[in-house]
């Protein structure tokens, strides 16, 4: 192959390479149905869609997300709340449970371990102070005085020192 023919193969190969992270970066909008967060994306001349189911607690709406490349990469739609939990020194925790309580009183907005199948949590919270307690494998983290600012997300760091999650095998 002569240098031009190089050239040409390797600009082929990068405008692909950069329509995919186009494609991966793309907006997560809510469904028509309001029950799930869709993710579009293109492969192989057709269009996928990812569905993460979208919850509610109360008037409040949340969902989990943050698995895969194109979930990490996706636009998502604006709440204000982004938790993220890790653990170990991992960079994913799934499986947390979630209690958010607003500071001038009212019912917390619980979320089930279930429901966190992802490292990030979106929650649709109104703006307001907020303790925020996650519990994973019987290990508590609280945040006192988070302050959730009507226009803006603010993102949380959750952090536990290991992952107490996986049990040891017993030795053979």
């Amino acid at each position: 192959m002569t240098r031009g023919g190089v050239l040409i193969a390797a600009c082929t190969v990068l405008v692909g390479v950069g329509a995919i992270h186009a494609e991966a970066g793309g907006p997560a909008t809510i469904g028509a149905s309001g029950d799930a967060v869709e993710l579009r994306r293109d492969v192989e001349g057709g269009t996928v869609v990812d569905r993460l189911p979208l919850y509610r607690a109360g008037e409040v709406r949340y969902f989990s997300a943050g698995v895969g490349l194109e979930e990490r990469q996706a636009q998502y739609p604006p709440f204000p709340l982004k938790l993220i939990f890790t653990a170990g020194g991992k960079p994913f925790l799934t499986g947390v449970s979630v209690a958010i309580t607003p500071a001038a009183g009212g019912p917390p907005v619980v979320v089930a371990p279930e429901h966190v199948q992802g490292p990030w949590l979106f929650v649709d919270v109104p703006p307001g102070v907020y303790r925020v307690t996650a519990v994973h494998a019987g290990e508590s983290q609280t945040l006192k005085q988070v302050k959730v600012t009507a226009g803006r997300q603010t993102t949380l760091h959750l952090r536990w020192t290991e992952d107490r999650g996986i049990a040891a095998l017993p030795a053979e």
